[in-house]
């Protein structure tokens, strides 16, 4: 027996020591296979202004409410705003009256006032010309002045010509309004179709809605102050996706793949798991930051590395601490939604 706990002795102390040796290396590594970091939760933020200038109205909520995308959170002053609307859509239906009217083209009526216009010249032109006639008749036979013959010549010259322009005028009439007319109002048209979208853009600029699903982390204006692009009104929490920022080491970097699953528990709810996911890895090297530092990793280089986490009741916050443990051997199945897969 002696001798053989002199066998054993050796190859303990040895087992020991390699088990010591490894643990170094991969400090961060758990049974099961796991490699354990530590982060902070973090999000993406968004400073929230108004696409115009004005006053404000209303602020209609407040800090640490939740939002939904597309609610409305603040309004401006909008009286002007809708005053250039109603005058942009008045001249619309200027111009969409003048437009139908060129397709229209001439009225029956019209038509009908044109021809009789011309039948009267004509009429006109031909009692002129007998007369001119009759009297250039009795002045060869010097019973008229030649100066009275000369009178009616002209008024039936200036009768023809009447009757010239009745002619073109009924012709214009039948015809209609010309192609480049109709081309002008269409052309017209759509210059108050554009003002008019204008017009509604500047109306919707007052109103400020949130960009997507959140969490109002700051109301940084308030009614009556002047609000423009440049002012934010309020910065938003955007709490989908969410994701804890840790750091691993350069021996462990090989081991990290993306889509890599991972478990996150937190100390304010101790025992909760929360499902994650690998989803970046920093391709540069940093040191490590302050605020995870040891004496053992406080001069070594490392990469940070985000994990997604599913957070269905909206329990993790902002620069809340957090605990992952990446599962090495397990990627979650390709096409599916991590945070819900069973």
């Amino acid at each position: 027996m002696k001798k053989i706990l002199r066998l054993l002795i050796p190859l303990i102390v040895v087992a020991a020591a390699v088990g010591i040796w490894r643990s170094q290396q991969h400090p961060g590594t758990a049974a099961g296979g796991d490699l354990q970091l530590y982060g902070n939760v973090d999000m993406r933020e968004v400073a929230l202004a108004f696409n115009a200038s004005g006053r404000i109205s209303q602020m209609l909520v407040r800090e640490g409410q939740a939002v939904k995308q597309g609610q409305v959170l603040a309004k401006l002053d909008a009286d002007r705003q809708q005053a250039m609307v109603e005058r942009a859509a008045a001249q619309l239906e200027m111009a969409m009256a003048g437009l139908n009217r060129m397709l229209a083209g001439s009225r029956p009526e019209d038509i009908s006032r044109a021809e009789a216009d011309l039948a009267a010249a004509a009429a006109q032109a031909a009692d002129a010309a007998r007369t001119a006639g009759r009297l250039q008749s009795l002045s060869s036979e010097q019973l008229v002045s030649r100066q009275q013959a000369d009178n009616a010549a002209a008024t039936a010259t200036a009768a023809r010509q009447r009757e010239k322009a009745a002619g073109e005028t009924a012709k214009l009439a039948r015809l209609g309004p010309r192609s480049e007319d109709i081309d002008m109002a269409r052309a017209q048209f759509r210059e108050a179709q554009a003002q008019l979208t204008l017009a509604q853009k500047d109306m919707a600029d007052t109103t400020l809605t949130a960009p997507s699903d959140g969490i109002i982390r700051n109301r940084i204006l308030e009614p009556g102050d002047m609000a423009s692009p440049q002012r934010p009104a309020f910065s938003l929490a955007i709490t989908d996706p969410l994701w804890v920022r840790a750091y691993v080491s350069e021996s462990d970097l090989g081991r990290v793949k993306p889509g890599m699953a991972a478990s996150v528990s937190t100390d304010s709810f101790p025992g909760k798991q929360y499902r994650g996911w690998v989803g970046y890895i920093s391709p540069t090297a940093e040191f490590t930051p302050q605020s995870v530092q040891t004496e053992e990793m406080r001069t070594r280089l490392v990469y940070q590395v985000r994990i997604f986490v599913c957070n269905p009741e909206g329990e993790l916050r902002l620069g809340m601490p957090a605990s992952v443990a990446l599962e090495l051997t397990r990627l979650p199945a390709e096409g599916n939604d991590p945070c819900h897969a069973q």
